[in-house]
């Protein structure tokens, strides 16, 4: 079987669609499916809303069938690392500015950093 192993982050190609999910050709040998409910933490309607045929798309493998070499995926467990490593970015960020400022001076200042943030969404 390939390297790819439960856990691991990997990028695949999108080779089908269907009501209930997504199929992924992650390499040569194993293909993976995203269902439905591991798209997205909001509620999926439509999935081609999310991705379309021949997209690639990155996702986290949740287990692997060796014998059928199939694998399960998430994309949501993906949006929630990439999530968790920004939050750790602002913190980081806002840890750079040492030294003491009153409450009003920061407050101005957190609200021009939320509103670049915004903006880069």
């Amino acid at each position: 079987m390939s390297n790819i192993e439960v856990g691991s982050i990997v990028k695949g190609k999108v080779t089908g669609i269907q009501p209930y999910g997504v199929f992924v050709e992650l390499d040569g040998e194993t293909q993976g499916l995203v269902h439905i409910s591991e798209i997205s933490h909001g509620f999926v309607k439509n999935i081609k809303d999310y991705v379309n045929v021949g997209d690639e798309i990155t996702v986290k493998v949740l287990s692997i069938d060796p014998q059928t070499k199939r694998a399960s995926l998430s994309m949501k467990a993906v949006e929630e690392r990439q999530g968790k490593m920004k939050k750790r970015h602002v913190k980081v960020k806002m840890s750079l500015n040492p030294g003491f400022n009153t409450l009003k001076e920061k407050l101005q200042e957190w609200i021009e950093q939320s509103k670049k943030e915004d903006l880069s969404k």
